[in-house]
């Protein structure tokens, strides 16, 4: 055996309720998590046109307090959050000297000196680690909270289920987090999600997750609630053009080539890997990523070669196919050399089989209403 194959996986506290309900579990950024209940493309479907329920454990639950917390996260994400007030929240990257990204993170404001980080599972100690470091001596305290849950809720029936227990989930805008009370213990519940949809994430603490899901199960019943799992995640995050980290952005792009700079605020002051994004922005961006359309009945996958004429162009780094557009569709850095915009065709080799792609600006499909 390998030594990865003799580090023991991270467990979620749902496990049994998993199992109860026929999840087929796998092992996902270290963590052993359920991959599909009752088959993928169903699973799509329900989130698409009714509500889906998702245990997100594996991911990480990070606080920053204190007089010092701003000016830390300003160190160390490429947004302003200066500009995010009380109850708000946004999107952010967090780079290496380098420029590249670490992770990207929703940044939460929950109180005047007290923010709420969700980092992706395989980093959540590298962030830990540079929020730590750009502290200031103390002057901000970092925390990470692994006894904490995460469940979210998404689709289009996601406000009635989550409302019907947390009444708090009714009046909550878009990129906006509160607290409220389940059980006697307080939790957070903020809005935003990874699927397109109208959708909830809430962090209750202790073992109140075990009667929040049954409980979100219950009431959701009605509205047609299914469980969800993270091979249906998947899909849903690609239709929205979404990046995942590990695929779509890593530590060898920058926010510039993954068409991120939307989130980068150079004028805010400096922060990690400022200089390095401005080095590259006078040097000229290497790649872009962008969306693509197959034409075909082939599906692209990650590493395939993405083709101009009889040129390379490009890689795909993620690929599947969609479940709402019945085709095939992905995300590839494309070169710059040939001035790529929507409505370009490429081919993608496809296990020796050329298929013809449409270069597109994602997203693939709508997102409901916000």
């Amino acid at each position: 055996m390998t030594a990865a194959a003799n580090v023991e996986l991270k467990r979620t506290p749902l496990e049994q309720e998993h199992r109860a309900l026929g999840a087929k579990l796998g092992e996902f950024a270290g963590w052993l998590m359920p991959i599909e209940y009752a088959g993928t493309l169903s699973e799509h479907a329900a989130v698409r046109e009714r509500v889906g329920l998702f245990d997100l454990m594996h991911l990480g639950k990070l606080t920053v307090d204190g007089p010092g917390a701003l000016d830390t996260l300003q160190r160390t994400v490429t947004n302003d959050v200066s500009r995010v007030e009380v109850g708000a929240a946004q999107y952010n990257n967090v780079l290496s000297e380098r420029g590249g990204i670490v992770d990207d993170v929703i940044v939460y404001r929950l109180a005047d000196r007290r923010y709420y980080l969700v980092p992706n599972a395989a980093n959540t100690a590298a962030v830990h680690g540079i929020l730590v470091s750009e502290s200031g001596g103390g002057s901000a305290e970092v925390a990470l909270h692994d006894d904490w849950g995460f469940l979210a809720v998404q689709g289009p029936r996601s406000r009635d289920v989550v409302g019907s227990v947390l009444p708090e989930a009714l009046d909550l805008d878009y990129m906006h987090v509160t607290e409220a009370m389940f059980g006697g213990e307080r939790l957070i519940l903020s809005r935003s999600g990874y699927t397109g949809e109208v959708g909830f994430e809430l962090f209750p603490s202790g073992d109140a997750i075990h009667d929040l899901w049954a409980t979100l199960m219950r009431v959701g019943k009605p509205h047609g609630l299914a469980p969800i799992g993270l091979g249906a995640r998947d899909t849903l995050r690609l239709e929205m053009g979404y990046p995942l980290h590990g695929q779509d952005i890593s530590e060898d792009r920058t926010p510039l080539e993954a068409g991120l700079s939307w989130a980068v605020s150079f004028d805010k002051g400096d922060f990690r890997g400022r200089e390095a994004l401005l080095e590259q922005k006078d040097r000229g961006i290497p790649a872009r990523l962008w969306g693509l359309r197959m034409t075909g009945r082939l599906i692209p996958r990650p590493h395939q070669t993405v083709y101009s004429g009889v040129d390379p162009a490009g890689e795909v780094t993620s690929g599947t196919f969609s479940p709402t557009l019945r085709m095939g569709i992905a995300l590839a850095y494309l070169s710059p050399r040939d001035g790529f915009g929507p409505g370009d065709e490429v081919e993608v080799d496809v296990r020796g089989r050329r298929g013809q792609a449409v270069v597109t600006k994602p997203p693939f499909v709508e997102s409901s209403p916000k």
